[in-house]
């Protein structure tokens, strides 16, 4: 059977996502547009923490497992030196905004220059995803073994921090897409997200103002 790529297709749209709602909150935030007290902006601070922890995590993962996976499977098939490069782009850019993230409840610049990071890595990673997708996706659907392919996804789930990522699934992941996923992972799956699903919610309340 062909590896099933429905699991990184839906945390590739979380992390779009996420930083891109992120690079607008904090654009209405730089703006006045928008207040924040100290338990929401101690909210927002850890959520882009986590998210940028999740992006680094994710593409080192393909780094060190995805890549060597493909290139052994499809050898010529594939170049993957851009998506490399793409990768090296991202760590200084998740260093920059990890750290100005934690001096926005004391410099009241840090919104706007936020703002400006988060738009740059939002841009980056639309860039490089629909890339990946568009080239590697065809080429993992030929040639790795789904075997090989759950290798993969156990060495990204490692490591991960599974009650920020799955309700992130739950949020991003459309009905049909939930269902099926519901289907290959069974009934843990639904008793995890709804476990995690109403913390969730909260913090999506107070750092956006919307589920």
């Amino acid at each position: 059977m062909a590896p099933n790529l429905l699991g990184f297709r839906i945390t590739h749209r979380s992390m779009r996502g996420d930083v891109r709602r992120l690079s607008g909150l904090m654009s209405e935030l730089a703006a006045g547009e928008q207040k924040a007290d100290a338990a929401r902006m101690r909210a927002i601070t850890t959520f882009i923490t986590k998210v940028c922890a999740g992006i680094h995590h994710h593409h080192k993962a393909e780094d060190d497992v995805l890549w060597p996976v493909i290139v052994r499977s499809a050898g010529a098939a594939v170049d993957l030196t851009d998506l490399t490069d793409d990768h090296a782009t991202l760590d200084p850019l998740l260093d920059e905004i990890t750290t100005a993230a934690a001096r926005l409840q004391t410099d009241p610049g840090v919104p706007a220059r936020l703002a400006k990071s988060l738009g740059a890595l939002a841009d980056l990673l639309d860039e490089h995803i629909e890339e990946e997708e568009r080239l590697l996706f065809p080429v993992i659907n030929t040639y790795v073994s789904e075997k090989d392919w759950l290798e993969v996804e156990r060495a990204v789930r490692k490591g991960g921090d599974m009650a920020f990522d799955l309700p992130r699934i739950g949020q991003y992941a459309r009905p049909e897409e939930l269902a099926e996923l519901r289907k290959l992972a069974g009934p843990v799956l639904s008793v995890l997200l709804t476990l995690t699903r109403r913390g969730h919610q909260r913090r999506q309340q107070l750092i956006f103002g919307a589920v």
